[in-house]
């Protein structure tokens, strides 16, 4: 389960947006995506969108914080559908823009043509 279809497209595309390679990024997701993102720390905001524009401008304005190369993936499993992404980054949301670590899940649904349709990100900051 770890090598399904799903977790290989899954790493792919974090490690493009995780990489602030966009264009890989877009060609991942299917035009209908749809995606929510929620923390239990007041104050990092989060939301819920669809389709690929607006995925795209979220997702490039909340991956420009993360220091390219620093996504450490912990966990993975999955099927041909569904992946759950168990992973860590440095990303600038400390005091002052500084780089903290965060902790955070991603559970993807491929549609039929393998393109990225659902996503639900939960994350968290560790103390450093």
């Amino acid at each position: 389960m770890q090598d399904s279809a799903a977790v290989k497209i899954t790493l792919a595309h974090i490690d493009a947006w995780g990489n602030h390679d966009w264009d890989t990024t877009r060609t991942m997701l299917a035009p209908d995506i749809h995606a929510f993102v929620t923390s239990t720390q007041p104050n990092l905001g989060g939301g819920e969108f669809s389709g690929v524009d607006n995925y795209m401008i979220r997702k490039i304005k909340g991956a420009q914080l993360v220091e390219p190369g620093s996504v450490r993936i912990i966990s993975t499993i999955g099927d041909d559908i569904n992946a759950l992404i168990v992973m860590t980054m440095r990303i600038g949301l400390g005091l002052n823009g500084s780089m903290v670590s965060m902790a955070r899940s991603s559970l993807v649904m491929l549609d039929e043509h393998q393109k990225i349709k659902e996503e639900r990100d939960q994350f968290f900051l560790l103390p450093e």
